[in-house]
């Protein structure tokens, strides 16, 4: 008679037998040897198996973002420091008061930069109050953690969990390797890298719309941005290695239809060809939709005439080779030397990675599976580089391109080198030994508390300056009064809770020294096209009652600019004392003209002297699109620091 089944076999709902206690599993033995303490067998640890449909532990994330987030948060520390870092905050707090009170970018407040930071200023401004700053320190540091999570998951991709890791911690100590006026404020090149590395991760994975939109949110926080389409567009048109392969994997044969890994034997049953030429005009058009549709719907969410002008052609002179190239050279050398102490641990391996051919590691390369010799066959060796890091080599190169543009070597622009210099490092440390990994960590670790130092220690005297010029401008005018700061700190009008009487916050537009121009390239046909008969208009119309003379000594000082010495000439009179070298101007008795009577005895023409009555803004240009009137300065709320 064959033998029973267990009779939960036979009836799903009959009670199992029960085990006594005796029967329990006996323990491991103890192992004991003259001389020593007795050690049990070792029982091995359950792990928890990898996803199904991905291969990767779901555990990672949860452990690695903290680790991350506490990087970003040490780091980030001393931008707390102060509520405006530099200039281009103070630029970006005050178009926000005027955005915030119905003003219009590019009419009523104009810049050459895009509008995505703006508006985000204007949301925190509303959101917020008058501590709308710290909230977008909070905006920067989550944009930081963001870049360092992004780059993590590129060299995850590509090189396996341990690269992923490598990458992600060391972006944060690198990311504040400069003079912390640069990296530590929450400006345009901070929230650029977070859309650059996601337009490289989806455009590994082969989300092509994804990576349109994320080069768009790159393009619209500043022009530069744009650098990250040429690796994009490298990763687009390179033929596939792969031959079939299923949907959704990442892999680090990157290229068109990429992320999906080739197909093994235990993969082709029901796999489907990667996609070819078949599919490459619908990821293009993918890629150019994303890219495009956001920047039309910003230029016609704020003027297309003014967006274009203002962001592509009416740069011109700031754009120029000529002029102080000594003084910008210096700068330039100055921030390379920052930067190469901050990555004094990554570029020996970013070198190894730009400067050496990947090592083969399958079958297809030199018949046997080892290495192969670039110097056999050159195409070869060309053809079957690692696409891991022929594309980040070609986005550091656009990326320095991009630092080169215009020639003006601001510290902050050096930011979009870092993340393909943290990929080209992890891309040659994760073939190496773990103790080489730990010593460039650690030396990055230590290079990173150097200027996390300098962040936390290091005085700002040109906001202690801008706070005292400030303080004297509230003492000398009334709430609803508006002033003219004739100068490069446009966090005065913030600091001193004052609306500006011209749509232009700063002197650099007016002259170019915005380009950081030490003289000869400084002065008023170096302006943008057109603004200085909108100035002129604006300021007869409703003349403002105190004009700040900033420029202590610079280049674009009064006395050397016909408009404005003979505005200051004819209807101001500085005041008694100086505030650190500023000379503060009120309106003398007599005034300056009624509004709206031109030609009257000292009126001001188009071209700021006595004369004729302005040209009309029409014939001016997209300089002059909108009427000189702002938002109203009684309406400003009253949340500046002096208030």
């Amino acid at each position: 008679m064959p033998a029973q089944p267990p009779p939960s076999t036979l009836w799903p709902h009959a009670p199992r037998p029960t085990r006594p206690r005796d029967a329990r599993p006996a323990r491991a033995p103890a192992l004991r040897t003259p001389g020593t303490r007795p050690v049990r067998a070792h029982r091995p640890r359950s792990v928890r198996a990898p996803d199904r449909r991905t291969g990767r532990d779901p555990r990672y994330w949860r452990g690695l973002l903290p680790v991350l987030a506490l990087l970003v948060l040490v780091t980030r520390l001393p931008s707390l420091r102060h509520p405006l870092w530099n200039p281009d905050e103070g630029y970006l707090a005050v178009q926000a008061r005027i955005l915030a009170d119905g003003g219009a970018l590019y009419e009523t407040v104009v810049d050459r930069k895009p509008p995505l930071l703006p508006w985000l200023y204007q949301a925190a401004l509303l959101l917020f109050g008058g501590g709308f700053p710290y909230a977008v320190k909070a905006l920067a540091a989550l944009a930081v953690l963001a870049t360092a999570a992004l780059l993590a998951a590129v060299a995850r991709d590509r090189w396996g969990d341990r690269a992923g890791r490598v990458a992600g911690v060391l972006y944060p100590p690198v990311s504040i390797g400069l003079n912390p006026e640069d990296t530590q404020a929450a400006t345009f090149e901070v929230f650029i890298l977070p859309f650059t590395a996601a337009a490289v991760w989806c455009a590994g994975r082969g989300r092509w719309g994804a990576a349109g939109l994320a080069a768009a949110g790159a393009v619209l926080t500043k022009q530069t941005g744009g650098a990250v389409l040429v690796p994009v567009l490298w990763l687009l048109f390179r033929p596939s290695p792969s031959g079939t392969a299923p949907r959704g994997h990442p892999v680090p044969a990157l290229g068109h239809g990429a992320g999906r890994p080739p197909a093994g034997p235990e993969q082709r049953a029901g796999g489907r060809p990667a996609p070819r030429f078949a599919s490459r005009g619908r990821d293009t058009a993918l890629l150019l939709a994303g890219l495009v549709l956001p920047v039309l719907a910003a230029a016609l969410l704020t003027s297309p005439s003014g967006f274009l002008f203002w962001t592509v052609t009416g740069s011109g002179a700031y754009a120029a080779f000529t002029g102080s190239e000594l003084h910008v050279l210096a700068r330039g050398l100055a921030n390379t030397a920052l930067l190469c102490l901050a990555c004094a641990g990554l570029l020996p391996h970013v070198l190894r990675a730009c400067s050496r051919p990947p090592r083969a590691t399958g079958p297809g390369t030199d018949g046997t599976g080892g290495p192969w010799d670039p110097d056999a066959n050159p195409r070869r060796a060309a053809a079957l580089a690692d696409p891991g890091v022929a594309d980040l080599r070609l986005w550091l190169g656009a990326s320095a391109t991009a630092v080169l543009a215009g020639f003006h070597f601001f510290g902050h622009y050096f930011l979009q080198l870092l993340p393909p210099l943290v990929l080209l490092a992890t891309a040659a440390l994760h073939r190496l030994p773990a103790d080489r990994i730990a010593s460039a960590v650690l030396t990055t670790a230590c290079a990173g508390g150097v200027f996390l130092a300098w962040g936390l220690l290091a005085p700002r005297p040109e906001l202690g300056h801008a706070q005292r010029l400030a303080d004297a401008v509230r003492a000398r005018t009334a709430a609803t009064d508006r002033i003219l700061v004739w100068g490069m700190h446009p966090e005065t009008y913030w600091l001193a809770d004052r609306a500006p009487a011209s749509r232009y916050l700063t002197a650099g537009l007016l002259t170019n020294y915005s380009g950081g121009r030490d003289g000869p390239q400084v002065g008023e046909e170096y302006a943008v096209p057109g603004t200085w008969p909108v100035l002129a208009a604006e300021l007869r119309d409703r003349p403002p009652a105190l004009i700040v003379d900033d420029s202590r000594g610079k280049p674009f000082a009064p006395d050397r600019l016909p408009t404005l010495r003979a505005l200051l000439a004819l209807h101001y009179e500085p005041l008694p004392g100086t505030v650190d070298g500023a000379v503060l101007y009120a309106r003398s008795s007599e005034g300056p003209p009624a509004p709206g009577v031109p030609g009257s005895p000292g009126a001001l023409g188009a071209s700021g002297v006595s004369g004729p009555p302005a040209v009309p803004s029409a014939s001016l240009g997209p300089a002059a699109s909108a009427a000189p009137a702002s938002a109203s300065p009684s309406a400003w709320p009253s949340t500046g620091p002096g208030r």
